[in-house]
């Protein structure tokens, strides 16, 4: 939509003609008429008869009306014919002439326009009106082929049309310097031919002429900003006072600041333009896009809610106010709302996905497969090919459906999906890889985890990621060795080599091998040099300290993140849970997990934070809410299964406690060895043993007390 409104408040020439015509407005007449030769100028006669001449022009007018309005060609002919006896009339009146080739346009007979034109330029070279209707012809015919090759502005035309318009445009300002139009009309033209420089001289000119003219001002910008240069067109807006911008002004400087990264700067221009013109519904959208950008979530939703009132049958305000209420946690608002936009438009892509997203997060995962499941099969061809929008919408869809099998522990139905989206090949089959990769992990089956990473690093050798994805999957089948052979094989000494030093820390990592992991971080750090692979790599430094109980380097380099990525959603769990599980400045993790919740709520390992952290603080309410929700998202995380187990011991019910325990041991005994730590499973063993002792002293007494009654 941004780039939309863009467009529309800069029309390229196809789109301004008309405004900067200053004559000749009526409708083109609908029936085109052969080609034919255009009369010669005849030889003025002795006497002008005036008199004749008004009466051929009346003919003409009403002939031309009829032409109009029937579509029938005689009329056209018969016009023709009268504008001619007319001439004839009166051979030296521009008026008449002038007629005749603005008609010959209209009919559709170009040439002879061009050519009746040029002869009145020619017979009257000091005739504004006369070089102007000639510029208006060639502006015309420039716009119908823009108009009939479906763009609005591009490179210019193929053949000499828009040479002749320059060239008619200067003459045009050299008998009147002054006119601002026409200065307009000529740059516009040089931003056609794509010669910047002179199109700039020219609106300048028309700037110096009027200082605040909105269509002087915005085209000089636009000029700017397609030359790259948002800073000079941003300033070129803020020279005009503000008590004197448009509407259309502020909305331009919004969008230019946007595109600049200043949203702050972008909603303020939004906000001015929406009071100047509180009806434009794309400048409404243009701020409530912005507002929610910058996570003003509030006022973003409000936005959309007026929008959504002067326009009930808008659907994508819909889908965008439902998508606010997920980020607020108001679920089910939120699923009432994406239904209504669907009965509005059921064919709605973006309205599917959001309902198959909703439901998924409320845990309605057989009604979320059910709208992926048809999404999927609307966004199917038969034969297979698929444009790249296409092929991008259905691999959306197949990664969704797929994500949503995985969650239910359907693995054979999850990895049909995914092979589906091998199939459409390019990143989609990467990305299909990767998925059928962690569903077998999950599933503990490391071997057909191993199997699909081979394929996968056969069929794209120079994918530095599926190789770490083998070396992951070898690790679950305790080839450390191998794995980390596998990780090194992405190595090349090139700059692409970071993301393998990345990948190796982890691997060393997972193996306790915390010398190679931190080298291979130092050699990641030499390579980083931009802002996003700073955050990856502290992320990555703060694990490595983590898991080697160094929690107060860790905070560090988590915290690090946070200052370049305040919402950096792994980030914010990870301390987060690393605070609570401490018992250490509670409130504070408690908004940490909360927000990452926010950003991910269909994540089990952060529902599964937010639940712990919700234990350490003593709601356990709560905590029994979001701990039960983890479980059903990670029913194979030993740790999830054992803080439950905990949940349910402190408020009483050991017999469910230990139905977690044993749960989590078990998936301890089926989890890779270098990533189990025997601390862990020796607390959870002795959990287990003490509530297996305390059950059975129950059941003794209550087998007691049942002898006894009996």
């Amino acid at each position: 939509m941004r780039n939309m409104t863009f467009r529309l408040l800069f029309p390229a020439a196809a789109l301004f003609l008309a405004a900067f015509s200053a004559s000749a407005q009526s409708k083109a007449a609908p029936a085109p008429a052969q080609s034919a030769t255009a009369p010669a100028s005849a030889p003025a006669p002795a006497t002008t008869d005036r008199s004749q001449a008004y009466y051929h022009m009346a003919l003409a007018h009403n002939y031309e009306q009829k032409a109009e309005e029937t579509g029938r060609q005689q009329f056209v002919t018969r016009a023709i014919e009268e504008y001619k006896l007319a001439l004839d009339a009166d051979p030296n009146s521009a008026e008449i002439i002038n007629a005749l080739a603005m008609f010959y346009f209209r009919a559709g007979r170009i040439n002879e326009a061009i050519s009746t034109a040029k002869d009145a330029a020619k017979r009257f070279p000091k005739s504004l009106e006369a070089h102007k209707l000639l510029g208006q012809i060639y502006l015309r015919s420039i716009g119908n082929a823009q108009g009939n090759s479906g763009a609005a502005s591009g490179p210019s035309p193929g053949d000499q049309t828009l040479d002749l318009a320059i060239t008619e445009y200067k003459t045009i300002l050299a008998l009147d310097p002054k006119s601002v139009q026409d200065h307009m009309v000529l740059g516009q033209l040089y931003t056609l031919k794509q010669d910047s420089s002179k199109a700039e001289a020219e609106f300048k000119i028309a700037k110096d002429l009027e200082p605040q003219s909105e269509e002087v001002v915005l085209n000089l910008a636009r000029l700017y900003a397609e030359s790259n240069n948002s800073k000079q067109a941003i300033d070129l807006i803020q020279s005009v006072p503000e008590s004197n911008r448009t509407a259309r002004m502020e909305f331009v400087l919004g969008t230019l600041y946007e595109q600049s990264k200043q949203n702050k700067e972008a909603i303020a221009a939004y906000q001015r333009g929406t009071r100047l013109d509180p009806e434009n519904l794309d400048g409404l959208r243009s701020l409530a896009q912005a507002e929610m950008t910058s996570e003003d979530l509030p006022s973003a939703l409000k936005a959309y809610k007026a929008i959504s009132d002067a326009d009930p049958e808008d659907s994508t305000s819909l889908v965008k106010m439902s998508e606010i209420l997920r980020r607020q946690g108001k679920y089910q608002d939120a699923l009432d709302i994406i239904r209504r936009a669907r009965k509005i438009d059921p064919d709605s892509l973006e309205a599917g996905y959001n309902e198959g997203l909703l439901l998924d997060v409320v845990g309605k995962t057989d009604e979320s497969a059910k709208v992926f499941e048809a999404m999927v099969a609307k966004t199917s061809h038969a034969n297979g090919a698929y444009t790249t929008e296409e092929r991008n919408n259905r691999g959306i869809f197949l990664e969704r459906l797929g994500a949503v099998y995985h969650e239910q522990n359907r693995v054979d139905k999850a990895i049909e999906t995914y092979q589906k989206l091998i199939e459409l090949g390019g990143e989609s089959a990467t990305n299909g890889y990767r998925a059928e990769i962690e569903v077998y992990t999950d599933a503990r089956q490391y071997d057909k985890a191993a199997d699909i990473a081979r394929k996968a690093v056969a069929a794209d050798p120079k994918d530095r990621e599926l190789k770490l994805s083998l070396a992951d999957a070898l690790i679950g089948l305790g080839k450390d060795d191998e794995a980390v052979a596998a990780a090194r094989s992405g190595l090349d000494n090139s700059d692409n080599d970071r993301i393998v030093w990345l990948g190796l820390g982890q691997v060393y990592v997972r193996l306790h091998r915390w010398k190679d992991a931190e080298k291979a971080l130092d050699k990641a750090e030499t390579m980083t040099k931009k802002k996003d692979d700073r955050i990856i790599l502290y992320f990555y430094r703060g694990v490595w300290a983590e898991r080697q109980k160094k929690l107060e380097p860790a905070e560090q380099f988590f915290r690090q993140v946070l200052e370049l990525d305040p919402t950096n959603v792994a980030t914010l769990n990870y301390l987060g849970f690393m605070l609570a599980d401490k018992s250490l400045r509670l409130p504070e993790a408690l908004k940490m997990v909360r927000k990452a919740v926010d950003l991910d709520p269909m994540n089990g390992a952060y529902l599964d934070s937010l639940g712990w952290t919700y234990f350490k603080m003593g709601q356990n309410e709560l905590a029994e809410e979001f701990l039960k929700k983890a479980v059903d998202r990670s029913p194979t995380d030993p740790t999830v299964n054992d803080h439950l187990g905990d949940l349910y011991e402190k408020t009483g019910r050991i017999r469910l406690a230990a139905a977690q325990w044993e749960r989590a041991l078990k998936e301890y005994a089926r989890s890779p060895q270098a990533d189990v730590d025997p601390a862990d499973v020796a607390k959870v063993q002795h959990k287990l043993d003490t509530a297996r002792v305390k059950l059975a002293k129950q059941d003794t007494e209550l087998g007691v007390t049942k002898d006894r009654n009996e």
